[in-house]
């Protein structure tokens, strides 16, 4: 990995529904990502705008995902505390896994740091990024060097091995 890509955060961005202040997805989580520098985050380069399939299939609106490089001087427990708490300003509700919703922010690597899953922390990287076309295809976009940090594995051979129903058109 490049210096570069070792010192990187990336957090991913999705929503599939209109939200009743800011509108379409996309525009809501343009917004959110205003409301992170206010709490200290800053986007330092952002992936284009991609419509994606939910995961797993259903009938529920296709969604708007991206993701964005950032910088910022909280360590990861903090910055997954900030992601949580602009999600419950834009009125996220969690409800039932994989629901429909107004805006979902993701931590998915913090610097190439390696965290296990414990109830209040973050898990590093996100666990189920390797998997997911909604997360693969815009970051492969944005930092095409990036290496998993457990395996190890190229964004690109990821991005190969996704299954054909995981349909991520770039917008």
């Amino acid at each position: 990995m490049s210096e570069q890509a070792d010192k990187s955060i990336y957090i991913g961005m999705g929503a599939n529904l209109p939200h009743p202040r800011y509108g379409a997805p996309a525009d809501t989580l343009t917004a959110a990502l205003g409301d992170l520098a206010r709490r200290g985050v800053s986007v330092r380069r952002m992936s284009p705008w991609y419509r994606t399939a939910p995961v797993p299939a259903s009938d529920q609106p296709w969604y708007v995902n991206a993701v964005a490089e950032i910088a910022t001087n909280l360590p990861p427990d903090m910055l997954l505390q900030a992601l949580h708490a602009v999600e419950e300003a834009f009125g996220r509700v969690r409800s039932v896994p994989n629901a429909p919703r107004l805006i979902d922010l993701d931590l998915l690597d913090f610097r190439g740091e390696i965290a296990p899953g414990v109830p209040g922390k973050a898990t590093l990287p996100h666990p189920r990024l390797a998997g997911r076309a909604f997360v693969l295809r815009p970051l492969a976009d944005l930092a095409p060097d990036w290496r998993h940090p457990v395996t190890g594995a190229s964004v690109g051979a990821l991005v190969a091995a996704l299954p054909a129903d995981q349909i991520a058109q770039r917008l």
